[in-house]
């Protein structure tokens, strides 16, 4: 077995998951870490994927260009050079969901405490929620944080974003 980075954005549709799990599962492949995302009315998959020695890359691309619910969007298969198993810091142990507002910059402050911690973000997912009272912004991490900092670090988390007006809820794992 061997392992493949596959990447593809395009519109999204019902059923595009599973097509291309499916698909995969038909070649023999079998999926490691995955993401899925909605952005706007695209759609963002990546996933690392083993496959077996026989089969290519470039194979698997084809195939996935092939399939109807992808229709004209763009898919990428490249072979997977690095260690497909997550260090340390790639281990999830926080969850935080941030809501209120939307402020230029927000991200980029929250990640700045996470850095100041030396806590690892393994997954985001921000998105405006459109509501009868006016948008508001919805923050999701996924986050490794050193057991010794994660006290403080939530903290300050949480400080900052009641110094700008926005709710926060955490959860251990």
């Amino acid at each position: 077995m061997k392992t493949i980075l596959i990447s593809i954005l395009c519109t999204d549709r019902t059923g595009l998951v599973s097509a291309i799990a499916g698909r995969l599962f038909e070649l023999g492949a079998n999926l490691g870490d995955t993401t899925f995302a909605v952005l706007g009315s695209a759609a963002e998959l990546t996933a690392l994927v083993e496959i077996p020695d026989t089969l290519t890359a470039e194979t698997v691309e084809e195939d996935l260009k092939a399939l109807p619910e992808i229709g004209d969007g763009k898919v990428t298969v490249t072979d997977f050079k690095r260690p497909a198993v997550h260090g340390p810091s790639g281990k999830l142990t926080h969850y935080l969901r941030i809501t209120g507002g939307d402020s230029p910059g927000l991200i980029a402050r929250l990640s700045e405490v996470f850095v100041q911690y030396e806590a690892n973000i393994i997954g985001m997912n921000a998105e405006k929620v459109p509501r009868a009272e006016g948008d508001q912004y919805l923050i999701r991490f996924a986050v490794w944080i050193p057991e010794k900092r994660a006290d403080a670090c939530i903290a300050t988390v949480v400080n900052t974003t009641e110094d700008l007006r926005l709710a926060c809820h955490w959860q251990k794992v």
